[in-house]
């Protein structure tokens, strides 16, 4: 028999129309654009203590402010560019975490030159996403060995804001994990 439930999306995303299109259409779909993966893992990191739809709801204006999430631009500012982003109601303006974007900016470049930056975070899982089957959502981990292994790499590169709980939801939503449960008509 083939039920609605048996079909149904993963409850996390629930019914705001951001969240379900972002789960639709984004979370755990392999992403191995560097950039891209840069601009993740900051917004997951701005995610620490708040919940995912704040920064969802954000995520224009932090486009916006941190320039498309360029790294080669990012790794240039200085104090005034942090005075300008906490003015900034378009984000989340957190001292910590925007200076830690542009340290991190700089970690990427040095990265990126020396091995790559998607191949580097790519490498914590083996190169291709792991294929979890979580039936339920007390299933799914908050964190893993993997994710654990990143948060510890990326903090020796300059990172932070990176513990293992936000790398294994950077993991999910780039596609590094694949958390849908089994049910779920996105897996």
């Amino acid at each position: 028999m083939d039920t609605e439930a048996e079909h149904a999306r993963c409850p996390w995303c629930g019914t705001d129309p951001l969240y379900v299109e972002y789960h639709d259409h984004e979370w755990g779909r392999p992403e191995r654009d560097a950039k891209r993966l840069f601009e993740l893992l900051i917004l997951e990191s701005f995610q620490a203590g708040l919940s995912w739809i704040t920064i969802l709801r954000k995520r224009e204006g932090f486009r916006a402010a941190f320039q498309g999430f360029d790294p080669a631009m990012i790794a240039t500012w200085g104090e005034a560019d942090v005075a300008r982003l906490l003015a900034d109601p378009g984000i989340v303006r957190h001292r910590g975490k925007i200076e830690g974007t542009i340290r991190g900016a700089q970690a990427y470049l040095l990265i990126e030159a020396d091995r790559g930056f998607s191949p580097f975070l790519w490498s914590f899982v083996g190169g291709a996403p792991l294929q979890r089957q979580p039936k339920t959502m007390a299933e799914v981990p908050g964190q893993t060995p993997e994710s654990q292994a990143m948060s510890k790499a990326l903090k020796r590169e300059g990172f932070n804001f990176v513990g293992p709980t936000i790398t294994y939801a950077f993991m999910q939503a780039s596609g590094m994990v694949n958390d849908h449960l089994v049910s779920c008509p996105h897996r």
